[in-house]
C-alpha cells in the first residue's frame, strides 16, 4: 500500500508540472493587440502609452491573443512591446505567467 501511495504521489507531481507551458510571442495591449506583433520601436512606444493609460497587456502567440491574468501583469511591465518567451499556464484564452524574458 505504501508503494502505491508513493507512486501515485510522484505521478501527480509530474502531472502538475506537465500543465506549465512555454510560449513565444509579443507583449501588446488589448486595444491594439496583433498590430504590434512585429515589436518595432514604434510598437514598443505605443504599447507603453496604452498600458500607462490603463490598457491591459496581452500576449500575442501564434496568431492568438491571450489575456494576461491580473496577478501576472506586473511580470510583463519590463517587456512591453517586445518579443518574449513566457513560462506559464494557459486556461482558455488567459495565461498566468510564472516567468517571462525578452527573446534573444
Amino acid at each position: 500500500m505504501k508503494k502505491l501511495l508513493t507512486v501515485l504521489s510522484i505521478g501527480s507531481l509530474f502531472a502538475v508540472a506537465g500543465l506549465a507551458e512555454t510560449m513565444s510571442g509579443t507583449i501588446s495591449d488589448a486595444s491594439c493587440a496583433a498590430k504590434h506583433e512585429a515589436a518595432a520601436a514604434s510598437d514598443v512606444a505605443c504599447v507603453k502609452r496604452c498600458i500607462q493609460r490603463g490598457g491591459a497587456p496581452v500576449l500575442i502567440s501564434s496568431g492568438k491573443v491571450y489575456q494576461i491574468s491580473a496577478d501576472s501583469r506586473d511580470k510583463v511591465k519590463d517587456v512591453l512591446g517586445l518579443k518574449v518567451t513566457v513560462n506559464g499556464k494557459v486556461d482558455g484564452d488567459t495565461v498566468s505567467i510564472a516567468s517571462v524574458e525578452a527573446a534573444k
